[in-house]
Order: structure tokens, then C-alpha cells, then sequence
């Protein structure tokens, strides 16, 4: 059996007090010991394998150093799962961890989560959806620090980050324009969520940049936002002479069905027809021949803000709540030419 390393052992080995060790290895209390003892200290610490008790350091600041991270489908979604590792690393830096649950998208599983995590005496959590929506909050998080991940409440008092879908859009259009198209068409998503009308705005509000206007024949809603429902509708809007030279599609599995309705129709990507998704779902934007150009969504950095916002407030409850949007970088890859002569 191991035994734990603790203050007194390198006290003991460095050949020094209890407290000067206390002092050398606390960042906040360092300045009282000088740098050559600090420097000791901290290899003979680092020889013994000492690590820092965190629960009783916790304990005394009436704190247990871990959030809780509560999702509806993130754990299981691999683009998506990027917003954990981005909480990760953001309360790592901070000296905590992340205790993660996920709860299928039953909500009776949620609050049982919630009240599993309360007692387990989490300092705070983040609460994550797998894509933009409006939410309301559970009322077992009322008294809990609470950040809300890719979601917005109607509660002003309550910080959350979610990504700028008219941005994201306008940046897609641009990247079109900018090739040389001016009959650009968009496949939207069936439901009414943020993203849907925040896509469908930046859209209209690019070309408009442009003095560009959309012709309405090509702006289709899909039966379904996936490849099946991506591929019927672009059959039929690729059928007509008066088709649209390039598309932007509001994700990357209707783009893969713009592809496969291309291809059944003849028509080469980038040369007759440009193709532009959003997601940067690499399983389908990089398998994709030629890749696919999108626009990422920045699962990584909302994980991050989302965590680092959630430990300012932990540490400071004076910090003001914000309600952030952020950029979504263009990833470009082979499917974006001039339009055909």
C-alpha cells in the first residue's frame, strides 16, 4: 500500500519548517520565502511525488474545487463532445475538476443527476445542450452557480454562450460570393430554433452586403436535416436549368446529401456546383471528395468560456453575468470554385 506524501514528509526531507514548505508551495504566499529556498522546496516535493490535498485546502474555503457539467446528449455526440474537453482544460487551469453526467434527454434522469451532483457538493455547474436552443432552467439549479453551454435562458441574472449564428452564415455566403457566384441557394433546417432563423438571416443579410437578393425558388426547407433530407431536396432544386451555381447548407449531413444528389445528377463539386455546410463535422467534412469548405462551430472554446465564466463567479460573486455569441472561424477545403461559364 502506498502512503500518501504529505507537508510534513517534505518538511522533513528539504530540512525545513512545516510552514516554510506551506509558504514555498502556495502561489499566493511564495513572495515570504526567497527564491532559493522556494526552489528547494519544490524539487524535494516534486522527488516525493507530493501532491496537494485539495479536499481539506476545500474544506477550508468551504469549497470542493469540482463543477458539475450536466449535458442532454453531448457525451455521446462526437463533434459536440469538444465543449467538455473545452471545460476540462479551462477548470484544470484553475485547479478544478469537471464532473460530468449526461442525461439522454430525459428529464427526470437531469434532476436525479443535478441532486447526485449537489451532494457530492459540486461549487457550481455548467449546463449543456447539444445544439442552440432556448431553455429554462431546473428548478434544483436555484441555488446553484450556474453557466448555461450552446443555450440561452430568459433569465438576464444567468451567463451563458452560445455561437453567432448569423455570423456563421454571413461567413459561409461571403466565401461563395467572394468565389464569384451570385445565384446562391440555401438548404435550411425544418425547426424553429436559434440557428435555423439566425442562418437564414445571415444569409438574406450577406447577399443584401452584396446588393445580391436570393431567388426564393432556392431556398428550400429539407424534409430533414440530415443526408436523406439534404440529397431529396437538392434532386429536385439541381434538376432545373435556372439551378443555383453554389449552396450553403445549414449542416455538413445535408451538405453530404447536396454531394450525393450531384453526383447522381452529374454535376462535378467545385466545378458546376459550390458546396458549403456548417459544423466542420470532420467524420463527413473530410471523407468528403473534394472536402468539404464549412463553418466550425467552436465547441471547444464555448466549453472554455463557459467554465472559466462559471469559476469567476465562484471566485468572485461580484462578477457581472454576460450572454456571449461567438465567432465561427471558416474551414476551407475543395468544395468552393468560380460558377461554371
Amino acid at each position: 500500500m502506498t502512503t500518501r506524501v504529505g507537508i510534513r514528509e517534505v518538511a522533513k526531507a528539504a530540512g525545513v519548517s512545516v510552514t516554510t514548505v506551506s509558504h514555498a508551495l502556495n502561489e499566493a504566499t511564495s513572495f515570504r520565502v526567497n527564491a532559493k529556498t522556494q526552489q528547494h522546496v519544490r524539487a524535494v516535493a516534486k522527488d516525493l511525488g507530493y501532491a496537494p490535498n485539495r479536499l481539506a485546502s476545500g474544506l477550508r474555503k468551504q469549497r470542493s474545487k469540482i463543477i458539475g457539467l450536466v449535458s442532454d446528449e453531448i457525451a455521446t455526440t462526437p463533434f459536440a463532445s469538444a465543449m467538455i474537453l473545452g471545460a476540462q482544460d479551462a477548470s484544470y487551469e484553475r485547479g478544478y475538476v469537471v464532473m460530468v453526467v449526461d442525461s439522454g434527454l430525459d428529464e427526470q434522469l437531469e434532476r436525479d443527476e443535478i441532486r447526485m451532483l449537489q451532494q457530492h457538493q459540486v461549487d457550481g455547474l455548467v449546463y449543456a445542450k447539444m445544439y442552440h436552443q432556448v431553455t429554462r432552467l431546473p428548478a434544483e439549479l436555484n441555488a446553484l452557480p450556474t453557466v448555461v453551454l450552446d443555450a440561452v435562458t430568459d433569465d438576464a441574472s444567468v451567463s451563458s454562450i452560445v455561437p453567432s449564428e448569423v455570423a456563421a452564415a454571413e461567413t459561409a455566403v461571403a466565401v461563395l460570393i467572394k468565389a464569384g457566384h451570385t445565384r446562391i441557394g440555401m438548404l435550411n433546417n425544418p425547426d424553429d430554433i436559434p440557428a435555423t432563423r439566425g442562418r437564414l438571416e445571415g444569409f438574406h443579410k450577406e447577399l443584401s452586403t452584396h446588393g445580391l437578393e436570393a431567388d426564393p425558388r432556392h431556398v428550400v426547407v429539407v424534409s430533414v436535416a440530415d443526408t436523406n433530407g439534404g440529397r431529396e431536396a437538392a434532386l429536385d432544386l439541381l434538376s432545373h436549368d435556372d439551378r443555383p451555381t453554389a449552396l450553403f447548407c445549414f449542416n455538413d449531413r445535408i451538405a453530404m446529401g447536396v454531394y450525393q444528389a450531384a453526383g447522381a445528377l452529374g454535376l462535378r463539386i467545385p466545378e458546376d456546383l459550390s458546396v458549403v455546410g456548417v459544423d466542420n463535422l470532420e467524420l463527413i467534412a473530410d471523407a468528403l471528395w473534394p472536402g468539404l469548405t464549412t463553418v466550425a462551430l467552436p465547441h471547444y472554446e464555448m466549453g472554455h468560456w463557459a467554465a472559466t465564466q462559471l469559476l469567476d463567479i465562484l471566485e468572485n460573486p461580484d462578477t457581472r453575468p454576460v450572454q456571449e455569441m461567438l465567432a465561427c472561424p471558416l474551414i476551407e477545403r475543395g468544395s468552393v470554385g468560380p460558377p461554371p461559364e
